[in-house]
């Protein structure tokens, strides 16, 4: 079975969590580094990777690593690299990004137009012809620099993970799904406890809760680039990855899952896209204010990604709304509250120090998640598991 090295980027400050998944579906992880971590494995792996795990951008295949200070060291370097144990002799390959930091070599254009040609040198030499029609199966290329050192690796995911197939409409600033998924395994929530979202907008942290709580994996339904590279991983790989993937899933549960949102129409988006994703019978939608948030049980969570007034006839409504997200946690009986934000009054507004929170990066916006702890549940009953 054909072994490889497998580069996983994910979102800054979201490392150890897609470390832990990694190592539970089974891996060994060689290196955890600002927005990625890499583990080692076979093709199950990799179909594996792209199919279950749920904090992941995307999986890429390492093609190999060289220092390189000059454009003629990039050249060369990318030319020793074995690019047709991957690419056929009509593959479509190209360099799809080129990241930067701390190198000499810094324009992500002339990186990939150098590496493109020292690509087509070296296919060119293995396949004794001198034009490439490319007018088969897509083989994109990642590349990083960091300090000089560059890290080439083949895309075998194709569009993002987060794109799990089923958030068609959206809200305004929608939360990324594997960035939702992220934060609620950062937190001690399990499908026994109540999940409250009073901004659910298009539904993300509810709809991804409902589908852990199903064992629903991620990747199910969607295709992936690799799918098409039958002589580097064979169809039966996959097969066998969504068919682990579909035993896995139990519908027959009774989460108390619950999204809120003031809009009607955002409620209706919700409830739609959690049709798609296949767990609309697990999650409870309404048009609710974060006024009227209220819940009789106790032990439970809000995990929420409310307003930041990022525009500016918004900013004055954010003190009175963080006020009042404070007043009716406090009503909540023994609940904890993890909220992501930009708003850098916050803790202020609502009224306590969070007892932890962490930089996040929500696509290029800096956020905060404030983790509000409650306490644990006693160990008996529905609620045994710990909080």
């Amino acid at each position: 079975m054909r072994k490889f090295e497998m580069i996983v980027p994910c979102h800054f400050g979201m490392e150890s969590v897609l470390k832990k998944e990694i190592v539970e579906l089974g891996y060994d992880v060689t290196e955890v580094a600002d927005g990625r971590v890499t583990f080692l494995g076979d093709e199950e792996a990799l179909c594996r990777a792209n199919i279950f795990l749920r904090t992941a951008e995307r999986v890429l295949v390492k093609v190999g690593s060289f220092h390189a200070e000059s454009f003629e060291e990039l050249f060369q370097g990318t030319k020793g690299l074995p690019w047709e144990e991957y690419i056929p002799v009509d593959g479509k390959f190209w360099v799809a990004k080129a990241g930067s930091v701390k190198s000499k070599l810094f324009s992500p254009s002339d990186i990939q137009s150098v590496m493109k040609k020292a690509m087509v040198e070296r296919l060119k030499e293995r396949y004794k012809t001198g034009w490439f029609e490319e007018n088969g199966d897509s083989y994109p290329i990642r590349v990083f620099l960091m300090k000089d050192e560059v890290t080439v690796g083949l895309d075998s995911t194709g569009e993002s993970l987060h794109k799990r197939g089923y958030r068609k409409l959206t809200a305004k600033a929608p939360i990324a799904e594997n960035l939702a998924a992220a934060l609620i395994m950062l937190t001690p929530w399990n499908r026994d406890r109540i999940l409250v979202d009073p901004f659910c907008g298009s539904g993300t942290f509810p709809i991804e809760a409902a589908m852990m709580a199903a064992g629903m994996a991620p990747g199910m339904k969607r295709g992936f680039t690799a799918q098409k590279w039958q002589h580097v991983i064979g169809m039966r790989y996959w097969e066998d990855a969504l068919e682990e993937a579909g035993e896995m899933v139990d519908l027959n549960i009774d989460p108390d899952i619950q999204g809120y949102d003031i809009d009607d129409d955002m409620v209706a988006i919700a409830r739609e896209n959690a049709r798609l994703a296949g767990v609309d019978k697990l999650i409870h939608f309404q048009r609710r204010s974060v006024e009227q948030l209220s819940h009789p049980k106790k032990y439970g969570f809000l995990i929420t990604n409310p307003p930041y007034g990022e525009r500016m006839h918004d900013k004055e409504e954010m003190p009175a709304l963080y006020r009042m997200i404070g007043q009716r946690f406090r009503e909540l009986d023994s609940w904890s509250m993890y909220l992501i934000t930009a708003y850098e009054q916050a803790e202020r507004d609502i009224g306590r120090k969070a007892d932890r929170n962490r930089k996040v990066y929500n696509g290029m916006m800096k956020a905060y998640y404030y983790q509000f702890m409650g306490p644990k549940p006693p160990r008996h009953g529905r609620a045994h598991q710990e909080g």
